[in-house]
C-alpha cells in the first residue's frame, strides 16, 4: 500500500524510501507500516515544513526472547528536512492499549510511504477493542492546553485547533475511540458549524502560502470553538477505566503473538 500525494517533493520521498530500506537491512527488521506525521499529514503544511516519517517495525520472534533486548526506537539522522524514526511493534501495542493517540494517529495517516493494509487493520482493530476512550480524550485535551500556554502565534494555534477538532469528533461519535488524523477530515466528520469550517479552511490556505504566520489572533469563531471543546472535554479528566485491564492485556498478548507468527 502506498499513498503519496504529488505535492510531496519526489526527491525527498525517494530519500525517505532509501532510509526505510536501510533501516530494515541494518537492523534486520520488517517495516509493515511507514507514514507521514506532522503538519503535512495533519492537513496544514507550510511551504518550508519538514518531513516527519514515522514507522512501525517488527523484529524476529527470537529477538523478543532475548535476555538483553534492544532499543524499541530506531532513529535516522535528524536535520532541517528529515525526521525519520520508528517504534517497535511491542512498544506500539503497549501505547495503543493505553489509549496513546499518537500511536493511533500513525495508523490513520492519509500519507503512507509503505504499508501492509492488513497489518494496519489488525492494529486498528486491537486499538478499537482495547483503548480507553477517556484516555484518548485526555491526550487531546492536554495537548491543546499545553499548546495554549506557549507564545501565542497563528502557527501555534493550529496545534490547539487540531486536538480541539479531535475532541469535537469524539463528542459527535459517542463510543468511538479512533479519530482521524488530519484537521480537514476531523472537521468534516465532526459535524461542526459551517462558519468554523470556513474559517479553518481560510487559515489553512494562508499557512500553505506563508513560511511564518507570526503573531496574530485567530478568528473569533475558531477561538470560541476551541474554548467550547476544551470545556466539554473536561469530563475525561477523572473518567474511570471502562475495560478490564486483565482482559485488555490478554487480548494484546494474543494479538502480539499472532502477529509475530506471521513474520
Amino acid at each position: 500500500m502506498r499513498a503519496v500525494p504529488p505535492s510531496l517533493d519526489p526527491l525527498i520521498v525517494d530519500e525517505i524510501d532509501r532510509r526505510l530500506v536501510s533501516v530494515s537491512t541494518a537492523h534486520d527488521v520488517r517495516i509493515p507500516w511507514a507514514i507521514e506525521s506532522g503538519s503535512r499529514a495533519w492537513g496544514f503544511p507550510s511551504p518550508d515544513s519538514d518531513y516527519d516519517c514515522r514507522f512501525v517495525f517488527v523484529r524476529s520472534p527470537e529477538s523478543y526472547l532475548s535476555l538483553w533486548p534492544t532499543r524499541e526506537v530506531i532513529e535516522t539522522p535528524l536535520d532541517e528536512i528529515y525526521d525519520v524514526n520508528g517504534w517497535d511493534l511491542a512498544k506500539t501495542v503497549r501505547l495503543l492499549v493505553k489509549g496513546n493517540a499518537t500511536a493511533i494517529e500513525w495508523l490513520r495517516s492519509p500519507i503512507v510511504y509503505t504499508g501492509d493494509a492488513a497489518f494496519r487493520d489488525r492494529l486498528l482493530a486491537l486499538a478499537d477493542a482495547t483503548a480507553e476512550r477517556a484516555a484518548v480524550g485526555r491526550h487531546y485535551l492536554h495537548v491543546a492546553r499545553r499548546q495554549k500556554t506557549g507564545t501565542a502565534t497563528l502557527k501555534r494555534f493550529f496545534y490547539v485547533l487540531r486536538p480541539a477538532a479531535a475532541l469535537r469528533w469524539l463528542e459527535s461519535h459517542p463510543g468511538a475511540v479512533l479519530p482521524p488524523m488530519d484537521l480537514p477530515r476531523l472537521l468534516a466528520e465532526g459535524d461542526v458549524d459551517d462558519a468554523v469550517r470556513r474559517a479553518a479552511d481560510e487559515l489553512i490556505a494562508v499557512k500553505s502560502r506563508t513560511r511564518e504566520l507570526g503573531a496574530g489572533s485567530p478568528p473569533d469563531v475558531l477561538e470560541r470553538f476551541v474554548a467550547r471543546q476544551l470545556e466539554w472535554a473536561g469530563r475525561f479528566e477523572d473518567a474511570p477505566p471502562e475495560k478490564d485491564p486483565v482482559e485488555v492485556r490478554r487480548v494484546a498478548d494474543d494479538y502480539f503473538r499472532a502477529e509475530l507468527a506471521m513474520r
